[in-house]
């Protein structure tokens, strides 16, 4: 089985590779077209195919993780997770993604709870940390530039912003680190896509990139995503 077969598929590519294979439009049959397409995941999701994995490293990703990549699902550690291992492979290893759940185990059991998920890498060693954040039902990412001293947060949503704000004027930062929330950039237009966000803001970031991408691209960088994901690597052009 090969997991193209398995890419969640969007009726704009199949009317636009239709068009280029047929050199027609086929505006005539697109409800019959969307029919077989929604007939294609609904068959998908009911009657998964349980030995498909992607199995990378420490990592292993089932179809149903794999659906969450689907349009307007929300994405889960797995897939968040893997993914992030991916951008620190690109950039070789200069830019740290600490699992998602770091923050969770934060919060809640404190230092203790997390000194010993990072002894075998040295953080300051560096050039910038990626910590995705999970707010009840929210993805966002906080960056700490190590050679900048300089903390800041990542937001699609602004959700987060007046509770960082309390944050950063309680918190008692070591000499020298600045904290800022990055206000001008791309943002979602839904409740579904902030996971995404995430990983094309942390993308962008680990591969000094600028932040280039809205809500309407979001469709294509979700399936190139899964792309990636599958091939075990970042791809140089979306």
């Amino acid at each position: 089985i090969t997991y193209g077969s398995f890419v969640p598929l969007h009726i704009r590519d199949v009317l636009r590779h239709l068009k280029r294979k047929f050199n027609s439009d086929f505006n005539d049959r697109k409800n019959m077209i969307l029919s077989e397409v929604d007939k294609y995941r609904t068959a998908i999701v009911k009657k998964p195919v349980p030995s498909f994995q992607v199995v990378y490293k420490k990592h292993v990703l089932t179809l149903e993780d794999l659906l969450t990549l689907a349009d307007e699902q929300w994405l889960n550690d797995q897939v968040m997770n893997m993914y992030g291992e991916l951008i620190m492979e690109s950039s070789h290893h200069e830019v740290h993604f600490l699992n998602s759940f770091f923050h969770r185990q934060l919060m809640t059991k404190g230092y203790n709870g997390v000194r010993r998920w990072t002894k075998q890498v040295d953080l300051f060693s560096k050039s910038l940390l990626l910590v995705p954040i999970h707010l009840e039902v929210h993805w966002c990412l906080v960056t700490a530039d190590i050679s900048t001293k300089k903390i800041c947060l990542y937001d699609s949503q602004g959700h987060s912003l007046f509770q960082f704000s309390k944050e950063k004027k309680n918190a008692a930062f070591e000499e020298g680190w600045t904290v800022s929330i990055e206000e001008n950039i791309p943002q979602q237009t839904n409740e579904n896509d902030c996971g995404v966000f995430v990983l094309e803001y942390s993308r962008c970031l680990a591969l000094s990139r600028p932040l280039q991408f809205s809500q309407q691209d979001i469709p294509k960088i979700r399936r190139r995503i899964y792309k990636e994901l599958c091939d075990w690597k970042l791809h140089e052009q979306d």
